[in-house]
């Protein structure tokens, strides 16, 4: 577990078109409200034919995922690994704008990428407990797109007592247990 893979050469990419394009599959990771979502479309705005591969609405599409949202998110990570992969054997990119806290979804992804021979690349976006909380309870109360509605109903019936600080702190330990971290990205800026 936690296994660091070679990495292939990175791309000479221009703002419309890549050269020698490898196709990537990239992990956008962070808490909750970070802003993955809005950076993930950003990205497709910027690599035609891109998927913005969005676990939490890919959830969505399974009916009455609500009632058992743990094996709801797991069938929908299996769905999204084999879009990822037609995606990919394409030769066009993915983006996975996703809250992950265990290590082995991060290892399915590059599973996933390594069959296809294309690239993973894992970004880790970084904020404090107090930004987050602040970002997610906005974005509850002022919601913008049916997943933002989702995971405020979804922390409303969390059995954690705190979970806002149950997602961080597993996305923290799920990164730092690999020795992900060797830099971050703050809300405020662009990567």
């Amino acid at each position: 577990m936690c296994q660091p893979r070679p990495r292939r050469k990175a791309q000479l990419v221009s703002r419309d078109r890549t050269i020698g394009m490898v196709a990537m599959l990239v992990l956008l990771n962070g808490p909750p409200a970070i802003g993955k979502s809005t950076l993930a479309r950003r990205f497709v705005d910027d690599h035609p034919l891109a998927l913005n591969l969005d676990i939490d609405v890919v959830r969505s599409l399974l009916g009455r995922w609500i009632e058992q949202p743990t094996d709801a998110g797991l069938a929908a990570r299996a769905i999204a690994i084999a879009m990822a992969e037609a995606q990919l054997r394409s030769g066009r990119h993915v983006i996975v704008p996703q809250l992950v806290g265990r290590v082995e979804f991060i290892e399915q992804l590059q599973t996933a990428a390594d069959r296809v021979d294309a690239q993973f690349v894992e970004i880790a976006l970084m904020a404090t407990r107090a930004e987050v909380r602040t970002w997610l309870e906005e974005r509850s109360t002022n919601p913008r797109d049916q997943t933002h509605i989702d995971a405020a109903q979804l922390l409303e019936r969390s059995e954690h007592r705190d979970p806002v600080s149950e997602m961080y702190d597993a996305f923290v330990r799920a990164n730092r247990s690999c020795g992900r971290f060797r830099g971050s990205a703050h809300k405020t800026g662009w990567l």
